[in-house]
């Protein structure tokens, strides 16, 4: 094994880097999310009427969170979110701000 310094390489091994990888597994705030619900409304506004529900369902768990200071429903907002998933066309904003909100919440 060389003990050559590479100087910073980028890759799996992270030479050069002086241990020093960042990683952020924060959580975007409360006021991020339900912007991000407001948007998904939005679009299911204009592209699927008949989620809308569902979405209101979202922002019901948000509001609720932001009343009582307790985390959201993670139960309820998932449910809401794959039956908006399953029921939204590929490569429509409905979809995109629904993968965006489960990655957001890590669900």
């Amino acid at each position: 094994m060389s003990t050559y310094n590479f100087g910073n390489v980028n890759g799996p091994a992270n030479f050069g880097d002086h241990g020093q990888i960042q990683i952020n597994h924060a959580h975007p705030d409360l006021p991020t999310m339900m912007d991000l619900t407001d948007r998904l409304i939005e679009t299911l506004r204009a592209e699927y009427p008949e989620l809308v529900p569902q979405g209101e369902i979202i922002q019901a768990q948000f509001q609720e969170s932001a009343d009582d200071g307790l985390p959201p429903n993670r139960g309820r907002i998932r449910s809401a979110l794959e039956t908006i998933a399953i029921a939204a066309s590929a490569g429509t904003g409905s979809l995109a701000f629904t993968q965006q909100l489960f990655t957001a919440l890590g669900l």
